[in-house]
């Protein structure tokens, strides 16, 4: 950097408290007037526009899902936002309770703050540089020579000579460096780490998403579990009474051994899916529990049932264009084009001349207690001027992969919204064919249990055996697997809609 000296006042000629305030003042002056000359080169962020279309899907969705068959109806309400606290809306105090822990105590949402704590402060470390940097140093050196060769004034004592004096030099002041962000090169700076900041404030709302969206689901998950393996295992006690039926007929020759094996063979196939729903059952409580931040030897969820579960009856639905600020993962990906907008201002501003103004302070004694006397004080003013001149196409190259950089965040978040716009379709549509699935399993169902009901009655007075009223029972108890699995699969669908239009991740928890 090319320095030219403003001025130096000897301190013979004008006192020091004189001339220190004059040059101060024409530091200030310039420095006042760099800042106003300056401009900020660089594009100013715009952010894009939201989606044009006014619905989710070209088939129309009915905002009334009324299944019937004494199956709870669900209401689609266009325009309103979903709540922070939106898994309360199944009313599962259990549910409420876990969801609180793991947003306690969980390490993925923990990594998640300690990320936006980190940027925060890469925020403050970008702003530094609008200020001042002030420097101090001192240094004690031994010395052989005349005294004014060192600029000092007054000579050695004579007695104290034998020719050339010997003798300690002391020397101790400030620094201070300033770069004017005449081209911006600092505002855009602090522009692209607040905009990182952001992106990591939108992913923290989405690590708490994605951690209380899957909680919802495991619950479920467990509930609708538990409820099959009960049911499987009336299935099995049902088997195991037909086969013992079967074996005291085959003894008296009522039926053939094929009948009685193909007996044995059912029992067997409805055992061996026990231990699989067991393991699901298992693997569904242990990712809920690593979800909460535990281990599975240190903790265990609550036992689910599907009867603690109410489903939303409201189902709040925003528009399309409202979706880009509902989600934080869309909102994250703005931030992250943000970013990209403000490294090509910085790309910029680099091929602009930098300014750089320092000053400094630098008495020097013989004595430690005679630095800072007026005949020993000299200070220095300074600016220069640094402007890139030839650099091989490096800092055009880097303005362009700046630019390509953001054209790539664009498209990435182009992207995103396609994927949100595309989650909240499909479960739009799954919620309406949940209710025809669930509408048809509980028609089957109570058609089965009047059927099992007919049946007992029949075998109380005789006209049909046993063996008839457990094949009723064990075909009522297959469809309760079945009804199991689709109710749970719209409680499920419910869930997953909330968190696919952002889980109201905006809004405070009540």
């Amino acid at each position: 950097m090319n320095k030219t000296r403003i001025k130096r006042c000897a301190i013979l000629q004008l006192s020091w408290n004189q001339c220190l305030i004059k040059q101060f003042q024409n530091l200030i002056s310039i420095i006042l007037l760099t800042l106003l000359s300056g401009c900020r080169v660089g594009p100013d962020f715009v952010r894009p526009p939201p989606p044009e279309s006014t619905s989710y899907t070209k088939a129309k969705v009915a905002s009334h899902l009324v299944p019937g068959n004494g199956e709870p109806s669900q209401h689609l309400i266009l325009g309103k936002e979903v709540p922070a606290a939106w898994w309360q809306l199944f009313h599962s105090p259990s549910l409420n309770q876990v969801i609180q822990q793991a947003i306690a105590n969980s390490p993925t949402i923990e990594a998640a703050r300690a990320k936006l704590a980190q940027a925060q402060q890469s925020i403050l470390m970008a702003r530094g540089s609008f200020y001042p940097q002030i420097d101090g140093s001192g240094s004690a050196q031994r010395e052989k020579g005349p005294p004014l060769a060192f600029g000092l004034l007054s000579a050695v004592p004579a007695t104290t000579i034998k020719g050339v004096p010997t003798y300690n030099l002391y020397s101790f002041g400030p620094t201070v460096n300033f770069v004017p962000d005449v081209f911006g090169l600092t505002s855009r700076r602090v522009e692209q780490q607040t905009a990182l900041a952001e992106n990591q404030a939108y992913q923290l709302a989405a690590a708490q998403l994605s951690v209380t969206g899957n909680i919802v689901a495991q619950a479920l998950t467990i509930a609708s579990i538990r409820l099959q393996i009960k049911a499987l295992e009336k299935i099995i006690a049902d088997d195991e009474k037909s086969l013992e039926l079967m074996q005291k007929r085959l003894v008296v020759g009522l039926v053939n051994r094929t009948d009685f094996l193909l007996a044995q063979n059912q029992l067997e196939k409805d055992r061996s899916n026990l231990p699989q729903l067991k393991q699901q059952l298992d693997a569904a409580e242990h990712a809920l529990t690593i979800l909460v931040g535990k281990s599975p030897a240190e903790w265990s969820p609550p036992a689910f049932s599907m009867d603690e579960f109410t489903l939303p009856k409201n189902l709040p639905l925003v528009f399309p264009s409202m979706l880009v600020s509902q989600r934080p993962d869309i909102m994250a990906a703005e931030a992250e084009l943000h970013a990209s907008s403000a490294a090509i201002g910085i790309a910029k501003a680099q091929l602009f001349p930098t300014i750089t103004l320092s000053a400094s302070v630098d008495p020097t004694a013989l004595t430690p207690a005679n630095l800072f006397n007026s005949s020993n004080l000299a200070w220095d003013i300074f600016s220069g001027v640094a402007t890139p001149i030839f650099h091989g196409g490096t800092l055009q190259a880097q303005k362009r992969a700046a630019i390509d950089a953001f054209q790539t965040s664009l498209a990435m978040y182009k992207q995103t919204v396609l994927e949100g716009l595309r989650q909240v379709a499909d479960k739009l549509r799954a919620l309406s064919h949940d209710a025809e699935l669930v509408q048809a399993d509980r028609r089957s169902l109570d058609t089965l249990k009047a059927s099992v009901t007919l049946q007992r009655q029949r075998f109380t007075v005789g006209t049909v055996d046993l063996l008839d009223l457990l094949n009723a029972d064990r075909t009522y108890q297959q469809a309760r697997i079945s009804y199991a699995q689709s109710q749970s699969q719209r409680y499920l669908d419910s869930a997953q809609l909330l968190v696919a239009l952002g889980g109201g991740w905006n809004k405070k928890l009540a």
